[in-house]
C-alpha cells in the first residue's frame, strides 16, 4: 500500500481514456456526443466520455460478429486462447496501481479496497477462467455399441455484458473471463458513472493479443446504449448485473427481439442471522460490520438486515457499535479510510431518503444517520455516516427494499425458526450469513434459507470456484464464477453418429 501523496501523484499522470473501444482502437461516438464522468468525492469532472447509442452498437456488433465468424478467437485452439489471456493478466498486474487509482477516482471507492481487493480479484478471476480453458472436457453419451452421442460445447457467439457501477473492474472480469475463455466475441457496456477502467482493460487485452473485434467497450446511457444492446437482433446473449428493475427490461428486450439468452444477477436484501449459541462475538461483530459497510454498502450481497437472537442481542450490539467506529469515512485516496463517497448525487439523495423514512416509520436510530461534511476540495463530496437502526419491524421500508448504502437494519427474534422465516420474508434471495456453534443446526438452517449463497460463521461470497447468483428476484439464467459460468456463454450441441453395421465385412 502506498501513501495518499503517492496515489495522488499517480492520478496526476494518468491519461484517462474517454472514447469507446471498437474493433481494436479508441473511437469517438458516431454522434459526437459525450457525457461527464465525475469524482464523487469532490464533485469535480474527471473527463468527458463518448456517449454511444444505437449507431455505435450496430458498428460494434457488426465487428464482433465478423471476428466471431472469422474464427480469429472462436476457432483458436483452447491452449492458444489461454496463452493470450495469461499475457493479458500480466499486463493488468503491470498496470495495477494505475487501474486501482482510476477506479477509486471514478467510483468513490476507498483506494485500499481497490488495491487489496478489486484489482487482485480481477486478476484472479481472469486467470482462473484462462487456466480452465484447456481443462473442460466435452462428453460422450451412454449410447451403446451401434451409436455414438457426442455432447459438445460451442461458444454462443456475440455476448453483451452490461455492468454495474459498484465493482466496475471486477464485474467486467466476472463476465469477460468465462465469455472469452469459451471463444465468444464480447461487448462490454459499463455503467455511465464508471467507464474508464473497463476501457483500459480492453486496451490491455488488445495489447496482449486478443484480436480486434473480440472485445468492444461501449460507454453510454442505459436508456440508449443499454436498450439498443438488449434489442439488437444479432446479439446472442446478454449478461446483466444491476437492479431488478432494469433486469426486467432486458427480459422485455429479449422477447421483443430475437429471444436472446438473458442472464440476470440483480438486487438483494440479505440477512445476517446470529443465533443464541453463536461464539466469539468479537469476530461475529467484525463480520457483521464488514458485511453491511464494505464498499459503503453499495454491494448486492450486503447483509443489510441483522437478525439477532434476543438472548445475545445486547452483548453483540455493543461489539458492533465498537467495531463500526473503526470504519472511518473520508477521502477515498487516503488508504487510512475504510469508507468513501456515494457514487452520485442521485444515489446519495436516495440513501438519505431511506434514512429519513426509517426514522419517520419508528425505527430507533442508534448510530450515524447524517451526511458528512468534509473541508477543502472534499466539501462537495457525497459522504454518509455508517448508520444503524434498531427496533426495525418487517413492514418497514428499510427491511423490505435494497438501500444500497451504509445502513444496517437490526431485527430481533427468539428462535432459529423465527430467524429463518424472517430471512426468507423478502422478494430477493442472493446471499445470507449465519452464525451458530452447532454444526447440525448450521447445516439445517443454511438449507432452509432461500438464497444462492449462505456463508456460515463468516461473511463470504465463496471464491472463484463457487457459483454466485440468486433465487427469486435476485436473478436467474446462470451463475457467475466457477465452471458453471462457462455454461451461460456456450451452446450445447449433440452430434449423433450411427455406427451400426450390415455385415462383419464392414469391420475389415
Amino acid at each position: 500500500m502506498l501513501t495518499q501523496t503517492e496515489y495522488l501523484a499517480i492520478a496526476a499522470q494518468i491519461d484517462f481514456p474517454s472514447n469507446a473501444w471498437i474493433n481494436g482502437s479508441y473511437t469517438p461516438a458516431i454522434s459526437g456526443e459525450t457525457f461527464s464522468t465525475l469524482n464523487p468525492a469532490t464533485g469535480q469532472e474527471i473527463g468527458q466520455i463518448s456517449a454511444c447509442d444505437r449507431a455505435d452498437v450496430d458498428v460494434a456488433v457488426d465487428k464482433a460478429r465478423q471476428a466471431f465468424e472469422a474464427g480469429v478467437w472462436s476457432k483458436k485452439h483452447p491452449s492458444e486462447r489461454k496463452k493470450v489471456m495469461i499475457k493479458f493478466i500480466k499486463l493488468i498486474k503491470r498496470n495495477e496501481q494505475e487501474l486501482a487509482v482510476m477506479e477509486a477516482l471514478e467510483s468513490g471507492k476507498p483506494i485500499k479496497d481497490c488495491v487489496a481487493i478489486d484489482v487482485p480479484e480481477t486478476i484472479d478471476c481472469i486467470q482462473w477462467h484462462a487456466e480452465a480453458i484447456d481443462k473442460i472436457y466435452d462428453q460422450i453419451s451412454p449410447s451403446g455399441d451401434t451409436s455414438l452421442g457426442l455432447i459438445q460445447r460451442e461458444p454462443i457467439g456475440v455476448v453483451a455484458c452490461v455492468l454495474p457501477w459498484n465493482f466496475p473492474m471486477l464485474m467486467a472480469a466476472w463476465k469477460l473471463g468465462p465469455a472469452l475463455a469459451a471463444g465468444n466475441s464480447v461487448i462490454l457496456k459499463p455503467a455511465e458513472q464508471t467507464s474508464m477502467t473497463c476501457l483500459r482493460l480492453a486496451q490491455l487485452a488488445h495489447e496482449a493479443g486478443v484480436p480486434a473485434g473480440v472485445i468492444n467497450v461501449l460507454p453510454g446511457l442505459g436508456e440508449t446504449c443499454g436498450k439498443s444492446l438488449g434489442l439488437h437482433q444479432d446479439i446472442d446473449a446478454v449478461s446483466f448485473t444491476g437492479s431488478t428493475e432494469v433486469g426486467r427490461l432486458f427480459l422485455q428486450y429479449s422477447a421483443q427481439s430475437n429471444l436472446k439468452r438473458v442472464v440476470l444477477e440483480c438486487g438483494g436484501k440479505n440477512p445476517c442471522i446470529v443465533l443464541d449459541d453463536a461464539e466469539r462475538l468479537d469476530e461475529v461483530a467484525e463480520h457483521v460490520v464488514n458485511a453491511v459497510f464494505w464498499n459503503m454498502g453499495e454491494n448486492c450481497s450486503s447483509n443489510s438486515r441483522l437478525i439477532v437472537h434476543s438472548a445475545i442481542k445486547q452483548q453483540l450490539m455493543g461489539k458492533v457499535l465498537e467495531k463500526t467506529r473503526d470504519w472511518i469515512t473520508g477521502d477515498p485516496m487516503d488508504p487510512r479510510n475504510a469508507l468513501g463517497a456515494m457514487i452520485s448525487q442521485e444515489h446519495f439523495s436516495k440513501v438519505m431518503a431511506y434514512i429519513k423514512g426509517a426514522q419517520e416509520q419508528g425505527a430507533e436510530l442508534i448510530l450515524g444517520g447524517s451526511a458528512i461534511k468534509l473541508e477543502g476540495e472534499l466539501a462537495q463530496g457525497l459522504f454518509i455516516e455508517p448508520t444503524i437502526f434498531d427496533q426495525v419491524t418487517p413492514n418497514m421500508t428499510i427491511a423490505l427494499e435494497e438501500v444500497f448504502g451504509p445502513v444496517l437494519a437490526v431485527m430481533t427474534v427468539n428462535s432459529a425458526a423465527e430467524a429463518v422465516a424472517l430471512a426468507n420474508d423478502t422478494c430477493y434471495g442472493l446471499h445470507a450469513s449465519l452464525f451458530t456453534s452447532n454444526g447440525r443446526r448450521a447445516h439445517n438452517v443454511a438449507r432452509a434459507i432461500k438464497a444462492g449463497t449462505v456463508s456460515v460463521n463468516c461473511y463470504s461470497e465463496g471464491d472463484m470456484s463457487t457459483p454466485f447468483g440468486g433465487y427469486k428476484q435476485s436473478g436467474f439464467g446462470g451463475r457467475d464464477n466457477s465452471l458453471l459460468a462457462h455454461d451461460q456463454y456456450t451452446e450445447t450441441k449433440t452430434i449423433w453418429l450411427d455406427l451400426s453395421t450390415e455385415s462383419e465385412a464392414e469391420l475389415d
